[in-house]
């Protein structure tokens, strides 16, 4: 494999990719076997993963300078090409599905894999296009709007991402003042981003209703693949984090306040930990990623061989520019089975989350990247974030590396942050479910939805008279609900299961590990909750798994 910049990248055409998959079909039709029809299938990986590869490549060019006007110009193409994508997927596999061969298919792929073929024919249908084209544009024209936000501060232009180390300043009135900048600039931007959800919310309705559905909640799960549980169990989940997580984040936050030395909490100090900063990771981006280097040459076989090949074919593009998009993730490019992590490095603590987080990602799929089996690696995210999560905290012992001496600063805010979340990340998702449950909502009474949540959620929260943060604007800045909805609880059911892996490993590390990987290995090969079984994981969809994780995390803050 060449290193990323030197790859190839071809746009593969609409009608090309039609024809592929007609003339897969009416073979898979024509078949007389299960052998036939496995052999078909050979070849539909082989066209599917070339098409994903080509659109991700095109896909990570444009986010890394959303101002290249070749790569904005595929970027918008592939926005109209990945519904008549999906339709073709759709139409092989609802062949795939009905298959008189299914017995020997199933022997093959695993009962997984049809239960999400099911969800896939259920959730889709050709006449969607249109609208799914024109949700591909609306959620391009927020990531835009975002990516080339411009804040005025202390005479220099910044975006988003590159304000954080304001906002975490150890410098209260800087913290301040550019929470205030923020605020500003949303609110010059805050009925274009209204108007574009507005839009976002009615457009998903409609699909959900072309489909016979009441509104978008039902095919918001579908979309997001959730093939064995559904909205009852959600809504349990966050009744028990209401009743147990959030009173413990109180406390925690309370130790905060006296930690930092302030008569209250405000707004602007949510970020902050510790009255000297929050400890900053040492030495140049370089320096940082040599240190991840190092850690995992030393945490396992598997993580050494995982992080000199993402390091010999630059597979991380990790260095905040203003013309980036915002965020971090992790993507794979089936056709040269190598993960890539994209991120936005800021000189904060995040730039170490990064080579924890996505890596943990990356490394799921870097385990898994011979696996035959397509399917095996379609997993759902609440599963994918566990990868990474517990990532976070097996690297633990290697903090000195990036923090020197104040690892332990930063081993106590990182477990105190983590479980902060975990109210926010319920908030985030409650809120959409209010919204798409009353898609005819006006802007300012998704607002209110907002802060009337954040009482509920984060009863600390003091907004000091902000007129945009204050009034239940914030929700504008979490890209998830604009770009995946419903996604965003995944996080918090895969910190609870991480959480567990880290009372695991504070027991017995080497167990503990060996779990990890299993559950890696075992990628989408069985259900969510018989999958955490096997490692030894509660589902937390059960009843007690909150109060007793949070009875033991007490000990360790």
């Amino acid at each position: 494999m060449e290193k990323f910049s030197k790859l190839p990248y071809e746009r593969v055409e609409l009608e090309e990719m039609k024809k592929g998959y007609a003339d897969l079909v009416a073979r898979l039709k024509n078949a007389k076997s299960g052998e036939e029809q496995w052999a078909v299938h050979q070849d539909y990986y082989k066209l599917t993963k070339r098409i994903s590869t080509q659109s991700t490549i095109a896909q990570i060019r444009y986010d890394i300078d959303t101002t290249d006007e070749f790569y904005d110009k595929e970027n918008e193409y592939y926005d109209s090409f990945g519904p008549e994508w999906q339709n073709c997927l759709n139409e092989y596999q609802k062949v795939l599905f009905n298959s008189p061969y299914r017995d020997y298919l199933e022997k093959k792929l695993g009962p997984v894999a049809f239960k999400n073929m099911e969800i896939a024919i259920k959730s889709f249908d050709e006449k969607l296009i249109p609208l799914l084209q024109e949700e591909n544009e609306l959620v391009t024209k927020y990531t835009k709007l975002i990516a080339t936000a411009k804040i005025e501060f202390e005479g220099e232009t910044y975006n988003l991402s590159l304000m954080t180390k304001f906002t975490t300043s150890q410098d209260r009135d800087v913290r301040k003042r550019a929470v205030k900048a923020m605020s500003d600039y949303f609110l010059t931007v805050t009925d274009e981003i209204d108007d574009l959800y507005d839009k976002m919310v009615k457009n998903r309705t409609k699909q959900a209703r072309m489909l016979g559905f009441e509104n978008y909640i039902p095919l918001g799960y579908m979309r997001m693949n959730r093939n064995s549980y559904g909205q009852a169990q959600v809504e349990n989940f966050r009744k028990q984090v209401k009743e147990a997580f959030v009173p413990f984040v109180s406390e925690i936050h309370e130790k905060r306040r006296k930690r930092i030395a302030v008569d209250k909490l405000k707004f602007y100090d949510n970020g902050v930990y510790f009255t000297n900063g929050n400890p900053a990771p040492i030495g140049t981006p370089e320096e940082i990623l040599g240190a991840g280097k190092k850690m995992y040459e030393e945490l396992s076989p598997e993580t050494a061989e995982f992080i000199d090949f993402m390091m010999d074919h630059e597979l991380f593009d990790v260095l905040g520019r203003k013309t980036k998009r915002q965020g971090g993730y992790m993507t794979f490019l089936p056709d040269y089975k190598a993960p890539f992590i994209f991120a936005n490095f800021n000189a904060t603590s995040g730039d170490v989350d990064v080579i924890t987080h996505e890596c943990g990602h990356a490394f799921q799929g870097f385990v898994t990247r011979n696996d035959e089996i397509t399917e095996h690696n379609d997993i759902t995210m609440e599963t994918a974030e566990i990868h990474s999560m517990s990532m976070e905290y097996f690297t633990y012992g290697w903090m000195d590396k990036f923090f020197g001496d104040r690892k332990d600063d930063y081993l106590t805010m990182h477990l105190e942050d983590s479980i902060i979340f975990v109210p926010y990340g319920c908030m985030v998702d409650e809120f959409q479910h209010i919204v798409y449950a009353n898609p005819d909502m006006t802007p300012a009474e998704r607002k209110e939805v907002w802060k009337k949540l954040e009482e509920t959620y984060r009863p600390h929260i003091d907004f000091d008279g902000d007129p945009f943060f204050g009034e239940g604007g914030y929700w504008q800045r979490q890209s998830h609900i604009f770009q995946s909805p419903f996604y965003y609880i995944d996080y918090v059911l895969a910190s609870v299961c991480a959480m567990q892996f880290k009372v695991k490993m504070d027991e017995d590390y080497k167990a503990a590990f060996k779990d990890y990987l299993k559950l890696c290995n075992l990628s989408a090969k069985d259900f969510y909750e018989p999958m955490l079984s096997q490692v030894g994981l509660n589902s937390p969809f059960a009843d007690g798994c909150i109060e007793s994780l949070v009875g033991k995390l007490k000990e360790k803050v």
